[in-house]
Protein backbone atom coordinates (compact mmCIF):
# COMPACT_ATOMS: atom_id res chain seq x y z
CA UNK A 1 0.00 0.00 0.00
CA UNK A 2 1.61 3.20 -0.72
CA UNK A 3 1.88 6.11 1.52
CA UNK A 4 1.14 9.43 1.19
CA UNK A 5 1.66 12.74 2.65
CA UNK A 6 0.01 15.67 1.58
CA UNK A 7 2.08 18.94 1.05
CA UNK A 8 1.33 22.34 -0.43
CA UNK A 9 5.36 22.55 -1.48
CA UNK A 10 4.42 21.16 -5.22
CA UNK A 11 1.81 24.34 -5.73
CA UNK A 12 4.20 26.52 -4.27
CA UNK A 13 7.11 24.92 -6.65
CA UNK A 14 4.45 25.57 -10.30
CA UNK A 15 3.43 29.09 -8.95
CA UNK A 16 6.33 30.53 -7.35
CA UNK A 17 7.64 31.10 -11.58
CA UNK A 18 4.53 32.93 -12.01
CA UNK A 19 5.52 35.57 -9.56
CA UNK A 20 9.27 35.68 -10.96
CA UNK A 21 7.84 35.97 -14.47
CA UNK A 22 5.34 39.10 -13.12
CA UNK A 23 8.01 40.84 -11.36
CA UNK A 24 10.47 40.19 -14.25
CA UNK A 25 8.17 42.20 -16.77
CA UNK A 26 7.63 45.23 -13.65
CA UNK A 27 11.40 45.72 -13.53
CA UNK A 28 11.38 45.67 -17.28
CA UNK A 29 13.27 49.12 -17.75
CA UNK A 30 16.24 48.07 -14.89
CA UNK A 31 18.29 45.39 -16.45
CA UNK A 32 19.79 44.42 -13.03
CA UNK A 33 16.70 44.21 -11.06
CA UNK A 34 15.09 42.24 -13.44
CA UNK A 35 18.26 39.29 -13.80
CA UNK A 36 18.23 39.49 -9.96
CA UNK A 37 14.72 38.27 -9.69
CA UNK A 38 15.08 35.35 -12.06
CA UNK A 39 18.25 34.01 -10.04
CA UNK A 40 16.19 34.42 -7.06
CA UNK A 41 13.13 32.78 -8.63
CA UNK A 42 15.31 29.59 -9.14
CA UNK A 43 17.22 29.69 -6.07
CA UNK A 44 13.86 29.58 -3.92
CA UNK A 45 12.58 27.08 -6.41
CA UNK A 46 15.37 24.71 -6.22
CA UNK A 47 14.76 25.14 -1.94
CA UNK A 48 11.31 24.10 -2.18
CA UNK A 49 12.16 20.98 -4.26
CA UNK A 50 14.85 20.47 -2.24
CA UNK A 51 12.60 20.66 1.17
CA UNK A 52 10.68 17.57 -0.79
CA UNK A 53 13.47 15.02 -0.51
CA UNK A 54 13.10 13.91 3.07
CA UNK A 55 9.88 12.76 2.77
CA UNK A 56 10.54 10.94 -0.33
CA UNK A 57 13.59 9.27 0.74
CA UNK A 58 11.33 8.32 3.88
CA UNK A 59 9.56 5.78 1.44
CA UNK A 60 6.85 8.24 0.98
CA UNK A 61 5.03 9.77 -2.01
CA UNK A 62 3.25 13.15 -1.66
CA UNK A 63 0.31 14.19 -3.31
CA UNK A 64 -1.70 17.42 -3.48
CA UNK A 65 -5.20 17.41 -4.49
CA UNK A 66 -6.11 20.32 -6.54
CA UNK A 67 -9.81 20.37 -8.26
CA UNK A 68 -11.12 17.41 -9.94
CA UNK A 69 -12.55 18.24 -13.13
CA UNK A 70 -15.20 15.51 -13.81
CA UNK A 71 -15.51 12.31 -11.91
CA UNK A 72 -11.91 10.43 -12.26
CA UNK A 73 -10.50 13.49 -13.83
CA UNK A 74 -8.31 16.05 -11.40
CA UNK A 75 -5.52 18.34 -11.54
CA UNK A 76 -3.27 16.76 -8.91
CA UNK A 77 0.13 16.72 -8.08
CA UNK A 78 1.99 13.42 -7.00
CA UNK A 79 5.60 13.19 -6.08
CA UNK A 80 8.24 10.08 -5.79
CA UNK A 81 11.48 9.71 -6.64
CA UNK A 82 11.31 10.07 -10.69
CA UNK A 83 9.87 13.09 -9.98
CA UNK A 84 12.22 14.37 -7.46
CA UNK A 85 15.16 13.28 -9.73
CA UNK A 86 13.64 15.57 -12.92
CA UNK A 87 12.44 18.38 -10.43
CA UNK A 88 16.10 18.49 -8.41
CA UNK A 89 17.89 18.69 -11.89
CA UNK A 90 15.95 21.23 -13.69
CA UNK A 91 15.33 23.74 -10.81
CA UNK A 92 19.11 23.70 -10.01
CA UNK A 93 20.10 23.87 -13.29
CA UNK A 94 17.80 26.84 -13.96
CA UNK A 95 19.83 28.64 -11.39
CA UNK A 96 23.21 27.99 -13.39
CA UNK A 97 21.24 28.75 -16.80
CA UNK A 98 19.94 32.38 -14.97
CA UNK A 99 23.50 33.48 -14.91
CA UNK A 100 24.83 32.08 -18.15
CA UNK A 101 21.92 33.93 -19.84
CA UNK A 102 23.12 37.08 -18.47
CA UNK A 103 26.53 36.65 -19.95
CA UNK A 104 25.28 35.63 -23.18
CA UNK A 105 22.43 38.17 -23.74
CA UNK A 106 24.66 41.00 -22.65
CA UNK A 107 27.22 39.66 -24.13
CA UNK A 108 25.79 39.60 -27.54
CA UNK A 109 23.41 42.65 -26.61
CA UNK A 110 20.12 40.63 -27.55
CA UNK A 111 16.74 42.22 -28.05
CA UNK A 112 13.57 41.63 -25.97
CA UNK A 113 15.16 40.32 -23.02
CA UNK A 114 12.43 41.07 -20.75
CA UNK A 115 10.34 38.62 -22.84
CA UNK A 116 12.99 36.16 -22.66
CA UNK A 117 13.13 36.04 -19.00
CA UNK A 118 9.94 36.39 -18.79
CA UNK A 119 9.08 33.00 -20.86
CA UNK A 120 12.41 31.34 -19.16
CA UNK A 121 10.51 31.49 -15.97
CA UNK A 122 7.47 30.06 -17.04
CA UNK A 123 8.99 27.32 -19.69
CA UNK A 124 10.51 25.56 -16.01
CA UNK A 125 7.01 26.50 -13.91
CA UNK A 126 5.22 24.36 -16.49
CA UNK A 127 8.48 21.48 -16.70
CA UNK A 128 8.06 21.26 -12.86
CA UNK A 129 4.16 20.80 -13.54
CA UNK A 130 5.00 17.77 -15.96
CA UNK A 131 7.61 16.54 -13.27
CA UNK A 132 5.25 16.64 -10.36
CA UNK A 133 2.22 15.91 -12.18
CA UNK A 134 -0.58 13.16 -10.26
CA UNK A 135 -2.26 12.41 -13.73
CA UNK A 136 -2.41 11.90 -17.36
CA UNK A 137 -4.83 15.22 -17.32
CA UNK A 138 -2.42 17.37 -15.31
CA UNK A 139 0.54 15.86 -17.25
CA UNK A 140 -1.23 16.77 -20.11
CA UNK A 141 -2.00 20.29 -19.32
CA UNK A 142 1.80 21.67 -18.35
CA UNK A 143 2.95 19.65 -21.15
CA UNK A 144 0.87 21.96 -23.58
CA UNK A 145 2.01 25.20 -21.68
CA UNK A 146 5.94 23.63 -22.11
CA UNK A 147 5.27 24.14 -25.73
CA UNK A 148 3.24 27.30 -25.45
CA UNK A 149 5.85 29.17 -23.29
CA UNK A 150 9.03 28.34 -25.46
CA UNK A 151 7.38 28.92 -28.71
CA UNK A 152 8.61 32.66 -28.41
CA UNK A 153 12.23 31.47 -26.84
CA UNK A 154 12.52 29.66 -30.08
CA UNK A 155 11.20 32.45 -32.31
CA UNK A 156 13.64 34.62 -30.14
CA UNK A 157 15.84 36.53 -33.30
CA UNK A 158 12.14 37.11 -35.37
CA UNK A 159 14.36 36.48 -38.71
CA UNK A 160 13.24 33.97 -41.43
CA UNK A 161 15.28 31.31 -39.83
CA UNK A 162 13.78 31.87 -36.67
CA UNK A 163 10.24 32.18 -37.18
CA UNK A 164 10.22 29.10 -39.78
CA UNK A 165 12.07 27.08 -36.97
CA UNK A 166 9.71 27.71 -34.50
CA UNK A 167 6.45 27.66 -36.43
CA UNK A 168 8.06 23.75 -37.52
CA UNK A 169 8.36 23.16 -33.54
CA UNK A 170 4.67 24.38 -32.72
CA UNK A 171 2.97 22.45 -35.39
CA UNK A 172 5.25 18.94 -34.67
CA UNK A 173 4.73 19.81 -30.69
CA UNK A 174 1.18 20.65 -30.51
CA UNK A 175 0.17 18.80 -33.40
CA UNK A 176 1.06 15.88 -32.22
CA UNK A 177 0.14 16.42 -28.79
CA UNK A 178 -3.58 17.14 -30.08
CA UNK A 179 -3.80 14.56 -32.72
CA UNK A 180 -2.47 11.38 -30.28
CA UNK A 181 -1.62 12.53 -26.60
CA UNK A 182 -4.88 13.85 -26.21
CA UNK A 183 -6.55 10.82 -27.87
CA UNK A 184 -4.47 8.75 -25.66
CA UNK A 185 -5.43 10.64 -22.31
CA UNK A 186 -9.30 10.58 -23.40
CA UNK A 187 -9.05 6.83 -24.96
CA UNK A 188 -7.65 5.87 -21.39
CA UNK A 189 -10.41 7.67 -19.55
CA UNK A 190 -12.98 5.43 -21.55
CA UNK A 191 -11.23 2.51 -20.56
CA UNK A 192 -10.58 3.07 -16.66
CA UNK A 193 -12.78 5.79 -16.15
CA UNK A 194 -10.02 7.56 -14.20
CA UNK A 195 -6.39 9.39 -15.12
CA UNK A 196 -4.52 9.33 -11.39
CA UNK A 197 -1.34 7.59 -11.40
CA UNK A 198 -1.28 4.78 -9.22
CA UNK A 199 1.83 2.63 -8.05
CA UNK A 200 1.42 0.09 -10.10
CA UNK A 201 -0.16 1.09 -13.08
CA UNK A 202 -3.67 2.36 -14.24
CA UNK A 203 -5.09 0.54 -17.31
CA UNK A 204 -6.72 -3.16 -16.37
CA UNK A 205 -4.83 -6.44 -17.09
CA UNK A 206 -8.33 -7.49 -18.74
CA UNK A 207 -8.73 -5.10 -21.38
CA UNK A 208 -8.89 -5.65 -24.74
CA UNK A 209 -5.01 -6.31 -25.61
CA UNK A 210 -5.13 -5.01 -29.37
CA UNK A 211 -6.54 -1.90 -28.14
CA UNK A 212 -3.94 -1.35 -25.16
CA UNK A 213 -1.24 -1.54 -27.87
CA UNK A 214 -2.96 0.67 -30.13
CA UNK A 215 -3.17 3.28 -27.15
CA UNK A 216 0.45 2.95 -26.39
CA UNK A 217 1.85 3.73 -30.06
CA UNK A 218 -0.78 6.84 -29.61
CA UNK A 219 0.76 7.90 -26.28
CA UNK A 220 4.68 7.36 -28.21
CA UNK A 221 3.56 8.99 -31.17
CA UNK A 222 2.00 12.12 -29.25
CA UNK A 223 4.87 12.78 -27.08
CA UNK A 224 7.15 14.18 -29.75
CA UNK A 225 9.20 16.13 -27.31
CA UNK A 226 10.90 13.12 -26.68
CA UNK A 227 12.47 13.66 -29.80
CA UNK A 228 12.30 9.53 -31.37
CA UNK A 229 12.57 9.43 -34.75
CA UNK A 230 10.51 10.11 -37.29
CA UNK A 231 9.05 12.87 -35.15
CA UNK A 232 12.09 14.33 -34.03
CA UNK A 233 13.13 16.61 -37.16
CA UNK A 234 11.36 20.05 -35.00
CA UNK A 235 14.46 19.45 -32.56
CA UNK A 236 17.55 20.63 -34.61
CA UNK A 237 15.23 23.01 -36.27
CA UNK A 238 14.77 24.69 -33.31
CA UNK A 239 18.63 25.23 -32.56
CA UNK A 240 17.69 28.68 -34.31
CA UNK A 241 17.12 29.77 -30.74
CA UNK A 242 20.00 31.49 -28.75
CA UNK A 243 22.13 28.81 -27.08
CA UNK A 244 20.68 29.01 -23.41
CA UNK A 245 17.12 28.19 -25.19
CA UNK A 246 18.91 25.42 -26.84
CA UNK A 247 20.32 24.39 -23.52
CA UNK A 248 16.98 24.19 -22.10
CA UNK A 249 15.35 22.66 -24.99
CA UNK A 250 17.67 20.05 -24.84
CA UNK A 251 19.34 19.22 -21.62
CA UNK A 252 16.34 20.50 -18.81
CA UNK A 253 12.86 21.73 -20.01
CA UNK A 254 11.04 20.74 -23.47
CA UNK A 255 12.83 17.18 -24.08
CA UNK A 256 13.29 16.13 -20.43
CA UNK A 257 9.35 16.64 -20.19
CA UNK A 258 9.37 14.14 -23.25
CA UNK A 259 11.06 11.14 -22.03
CA UNK A 260 9.87 11.82 -18.64
CA UNK A 261 5.98 11.67 -20.10
CA UNK A 262 7.12 8.40 -21.50
CA UNK A 263 9.11 7.17 -18.82
CA UNK A 264 5.75 7.64 -16.64
CA UNK A 265 3.43 6.47 -19.17
CA UNK A 266 5.31 2.90 -19.35
CA UNK A 267 5.68 3.49 -15.41
CA UNK A 268 2.36 4.57 -14.54
CA UNK A 269 -0.03 3.91 -16.90
CA UNK A 270 0.77 0.48 -18.03
CA UNK A 271 3.28 -0.70 -15.22
CA UNK A 272 5.97 -3.51 -15.98
CA UNK A 273 3.86 -6.60 -15.88
CA UNK A 274 1.56 -4.94 -18.50
CA UNK A 275 4.16 -4.08 -20.82
CA UNK A 276 5.75 -7.61 -20.82
CA UNK A 277 2.30 -9.65 -20.99
CA UNK A 278 1.36 -7.43 -23.82
CA UNK A 279 4.81 -8.29 -26.11
CA UNK A 280 5.84 -4.48 -25.78
CA UNK A 281 9.09 -4.53 -24.34
CA UNK A 282 11.35 -5.58 -27.26
CA UNK A 283 9.45 -3.84 -30.07
CA UNK A 284 9.66 -0.68 -28.03
CA UNK A 285 13.21 -1.29 -27.66
CA UNK A 286 14.02 -2.02 -30.81
CA UNK A 287 12.44 1.21 -32.30
CA UNK A 288 14.30 3.33 -29.53
CA UNK A 289 17.79 1.70 -30.31
CA UNK A 290 16.82 2.48 -33.54
CA UNK A 291 16.72 5.55 -32.65
CA UNK A 292 20.07 5.64 -30.84
CA UNK A 293 21.89 4.44 -33.93
CA UNK A 294 20.11 6.63 -36.76
CA UNK A 295 20.52 9.85 -34.72
CA UNK A 296 24.24 9.43 -34.03
CA UNK A 297 25.03 8.79 -37.58
CA UNK A 298 23.68 11.98 -38.62
CA UNK A 299 25.28 13.95 -36.26
CA UNK A 300 28.76 12.47 -37.64
CA UNK A 301 27.43 14.68 -41.31
CA UNK A 302 26.86 18.05 -39.46
CA UNK A 303 29.80 20.79 -39.47
CA UNK A 304 27.38 22.90 -37.37
CA UNK A 305 28.54 22.69 -33.87
CA UNK A 306 24.98 23.27 -32.19
CA UNK A 307 23.26 20.86 -34.71
CA UNK A 308 25.99 18.15 -34.00
CA UNK A 309 25.07 18.63 -30.58
CA UNK A 310 21.10 18.77 -31.25
CA UNK A 311 21.57 15.19 -33.22
CA UNK A 312 23.29 13.72 -29.87
CA UNK A 313 20.75 14.57 -27.80
CA UNK A 314 17.92 12.69 -30.39
CA UNK A 315 20.19 9.52 -29.71
CA UNK A 316 20.93 10.23 -25.93
CA UNK A 317 17.46 11.09 -24.82
CA UNK A 318 16.24 7.61 -26.30
CA UNK A 319 18.64 5.91 -24.02
CA UNK A 320 15.98 7.00 -21.18
CA UNK A 321 13.37 5.89 -23.34
CA UNK A 322 14.88 2.43 -23.74
CA UNK A 323 15.70 2.14 -19.91
CA UNK A 324 12.10 2.29 -19.18
CA UNK A 325 11.27 0.33 -21.89
CA UNK A 326 13.08 -3.01 -20.94
CA UNK A 327 11.22 -2.20 -17.87
CA UNK A 328 13.82 -4.63 -15.36
CA UNK A 329 14.86 -2.56 -12.06
CA UNK A 330 18.38 -1.96 -13.83
CA UNK A 331 17.17 -0.90 -17.30
CA UNK A 332 14.67 1.35 -15.68
CA UNK A 333 17.23 2.73 -12.99
CA UNK A 334 19.49 3.78 -16.43
CA UNK A 335 17.03 5.35 -18.08
CA UNK A 336 15.85 7.33 -14.80
CA UNK A 337 19.27 8.41 -14.13
CA UNK A 338 20.11 9.90 -16.93
CA UNK A 339 17.48 12.06 -16.53
CA UNK A 340 20.41 13.75 -14.70
CA UNK A 341 23.51 12.67 -16.50
CA UNK A 342 22.15 13.85 -19.84
CA UNK A 343 21.32 16.75 -18.31
CA UNK A 344 25.01 17.93 -16.70
CA UNK A 345 26.72 16.52 -19.47
CA UNK A 346 24.30 18.28 -22.33
CA UNK A 347 24.16 21.59 -20.81
CA UNK A 348 27.79 22.15 -20.61
CA UNK A 349 28.17 20.71 -24.28
CA UNK A 350 25.66 23.80 -24.91
CA UNK A 351 26.92 26.32 -22.65
CA UNK A 352 30.45 25.60 -24.05
CA UNK A 353 29.10 25.73 -27.71
CA UNK A 354 27.51 29.33 -26.43
CA UNK A 355 30.68 30.42 -24.58
CA UNK A 356 32.56 29.76 -28.14
CA UNK A 357 29.84 31.83 -30.34
CA UNK A 358 29.78 34.59 -27.87
CA UNK A 359 34.09 34.89 -27.52
CA UNK A 360 34.69 34.36 -31.66
CA UNK A 361 31.68 34.38 -33.34
CA UNK A 362 32.25 30.58 -34.69
CA UNK A 363 29.67 28.25 -35.28
CA UNK A 364 31.07 25.68 -36.86
CA UNK A 365 33.91 22.99 -35.96
CA UNK A 366 35.73 23.31 -38.91
CA UNK A 367 36.37 26.87 -37.66
CA UNK A 368 37.82 25.49 -34.00
CA UNK A 369 41.35 24.69 -35.07
CA UNK A 370 43.46 25.17 -31.97
CA UNK A 371 40.47 27.26 -29.76
CA UNK A 372 41.38 25.02 -26.90
CA UNK A 373 45.00 27.10 -26.31
CA UNK A 374 42.60 30.14 -26.46
CA UNK A 375 39.54 28.78 -24.62
CA UNK A 376 40.97 26.02 -22.11
CA UNK A 377 38.40 26.68 -19.65
CA UNK A 378 35.89 25.99 -22.16
CA UNK A 379 37.10 22.93 -24.06
CA UNK A 380 38.15 20.90 -20.67
CA UNK A 381 34.76 21.32 -19.74
CA UNK A 382 33.65 20.61 -23.70
CA UNK A 383 36.09 17.43 -23.47
CA UNK A 384 34.23 16.02 -20.12
CA UNK A 385 30.96 16.35 -21.18
CA UNK A 386 31.77 14.96 -24.70
CA UNK A 387 33.42 11.88 -22.41
CA UNK A 388 30.37 11.22 -20.93
CA UNK A 389 28.17 11.15 -23.60
CA UNK A 390 30.58 8.72 -24.98
CA UNK A 391 30.42 6.66 -21.67
CA UNK A 392 34.17 7.06 -20.37
CA UNK A 393 34.65 6.01 -16.35
CA UNK A 394 34.98 8.42 -14.16
CA UNK A 395 31.62 10.21 -15.91
CA UNK A 396 28.34 10.35 -14.84
CA UNK A 397 27.42 8.64 -18.62
CA UNK A 398 29.08 5.92 -17.64
CA UNK A 399 26.56 5.32 -14.74
CA UNK A 400 24.16 5.32 -17.23
CA UNK A 401 25.22 3.03 -19.62
CA UNK A 402 26.41 0.20 -16.98
CA UNK A 403 23.11 0.05 -15.81
CA UNK A 404 21.69 -0.36 -19.37
CA UNK A 405 23.97 -3.13 -20.17
CA UNK A 406 22.83 -4.86 -17.36
CA UNK A 407 19.12 -4.07 -18.50
CA UNK A 408 19.71 -5.85 -21.41
CA UNK A 409 21.56 -8.41 -19.51
CA UNK A 410 18.41 -9.14 -17.32
CA UNK A 411 16.39 -9.05 -21.00
CA UNK A 412 18.56 -11.25 -22.69
CA UNK A 413 19.37 -9.52 -25.44
CA UNK A 414 22.76 -9.29 -26.70
CA UNK A 415 21.48 -7.89 -29.56
CA UNK A 416 21.07 -4.47 -27.48
CA UNK A 417 24.00 -4.84 -25.21
CA UNK A 418 25.68 -4.48 -28.94
CA UNK A 419 23.53 -1.85 -29.81
CA UNK A 420 24.62 0.40 -27.07
CA UNK A 421 28.51 -0.40 -27.46
CA UNK A 422 28.17 -0.02 -31.24
CA UNK A 423 26.06 4.10 -30.00
CA UNK A 424 29.19 4.59 -27.90
CA UNK A 425 31.62 4.15 -30.66
CA UNK A 426 29.47 6.47 -32.71
CA UNK A 427 29.50 8.89 -29.87
CA UNK A 428 33.23 9.04 -29.84
CA UNK A 429 33.31 9.38 -33.32
CA UNK A 430 31.44 12.36 -33.35
CA UNK A 431 33.22 14.14 -30.13
CA UNK A 432 36.79 13.31 -30.68
CA UNK A 433 37.24 14.78 -33.74
CA UNK A 434 35.96 18.32 -32.06
CA UNK A 435 38.21 17.98 -28.77
CA UNK A 436 41.68 16.87 -31.15
CA UNK A 437 40.58 19.70 -33.68
CA UNK A 438 40.88 21.73 -30.73
CA UNK A 439 43.90 21.51 -28.85
CA UNK A 440 45.91 19.85 -31.63
CA UNK A 441 45.41 21.57 -34.76
CA UNK A 442 47.52 24.79 -35.01
CA UNK A 443 45.72 27.93 -33.98
CA UNK A 444 44.87 30.07 -36.99
CA UNK A 445 46.76 32.94 -36.89
CA UNK A 446 43.46 35.69 -37.25
CA UNK A 447 42.32 33.66 -33.84
CA UNK A 448 45.61 34.88 -31.36
CA UNK A 449 43.70 37.84 -30.05
CA UNK A 450 40.69 35.14 -28.80
CA UNK A 451 40.25 34.73 -25.02
CA UNK A 452 37.29 32.91 -22.53
CA UNK A 453 34.19 34.37 -22.97
CA UNK A 454 32.36 36.44 -20.06
CA UNK A 455 32.80 34.83 -16.31
CA UNK A 456 29.22 34.99 -16.14
CA UNK A 457 29.15 31.92 -19.03
CA UNK A 458 32.38 30.44 -17.98
CA UNK A 459 31.90 30.04 -14.53
CA UNK A 460 28.57 28.16 -14.91
CA UNK A 461 30.06 25.45 -17.67
CA UNK A 462 32.61 24.51 -15.09
CA UNK A 463 30.05 23.89 -12.42
CA UNK A 464 28.20 21.70 -14.40
CA UNK A 465 31.54 20.13 -15.81
CA UNK A 466 32.41 19.42 -12.17
CA UNK A 467 29.14 17.96 -11.54
CA UNK A 468 29.40 15.71 -14.59
CA UNK A 469 32.59 13.86 -12.77
CA UNK A 470 31.27 14.10 -8.98
CA UNK A 471 27.74 12.29 -10.15
CA UNK A 472 30.33 9.96 -12.34
CA UNK A 473 32.05 9.13 -9.10
CA UNK A 474 29.34 9.64 -6.67
CA UNK A 475 25.63 8.76 -7.99
CA UNK A 476 23.93 7.13 -4.91
CA UNK A 477 21.84 10.68 -4.31
CA UNK A 478 19.63 10.05 -7.74
CA UNK A 479 19.94 6.00 -7.16
CA UNK A 480 18.39 6.50 -3.45
CA UNK A 481 15.30 8.82 -5.07
CA UNK A 482 15.10 5.64 -7.98
CA UNK A 483 15.20 3.46 -5.33
CA UNK A 484 12.43 4.32 -3.39
CA UNK A 485 10.24 3.96 -6.75
CA UNK A 486 11.69 1.09 -7.76
CA UNK A 487 12.25 -1.49 -4.63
Amino acid sequence: MEQTAFSILPVLIVTISLLGAGLIMIFRDNPNRRETVSVLTGVVKFLLVLAMVPTILSGQVIRCHIVEIIPGCSLVFRVDGFSMVFALISSFLWILTSFYSIGYMRGLKEHAQTRYYTCFALTLSAALGVALSGSLFTMYLFYELVSIFTYPLVMHHEDGEAKWGANKYLVYLMGTGKLFFLSAVVLTYVITGNLDFGPHGLLPADADPTLLVILFILFVAGIAKSGLIPLHSWLPSAMVAPTPVSALLHAVAVVKVGVFCIARVIYSVYGPELMQSLGLVMPSALFMSATILLASMIALTHDNLKARLAYSTVSQLAYITLGFALVSVSSMTGGAIHIANHAFSKITLFYCAGAIFVATGKKYISELSGIGRRMPVTMVAFTIGAFSMIGVPGTAGFITKWFLGLGCLDNHSILLLVIILTSSLLNAGYFLPIIYRAFFYQLRPEDQHLGEAPSFMVIPLSITAALTVIFGLFPQPFLWLIGEVLS
